[in-house]
């Protein structure tokens, strides 16, 4: 299952980098594409408002 961001989403941009199938899109709140995502929860782990969480 995809993890997904919120939108307590603060755009800083730690998550991008961390994933390794680059499934993470920027934005004003940035999203992730559950049909690219692995669910390996690299992004989630390194975001520092907790605004990444499992679908």
């Amino acid at each position: 299952m995809a993890h997904k961001i919120t939108e307590n989403c603060t755009a800083c941009g730690t998550c991008i980098d961390e994933c390794p199938v680059e499934a993470i899109s920027p934005g004003d709140i940035y999203v992730i594409n559950p049909d690219e995502c692995i669910d390996c929860g690299s992004c989630a782990a390194v975001c520092p408002v907790g605004a990444i969480e499992a679908e």
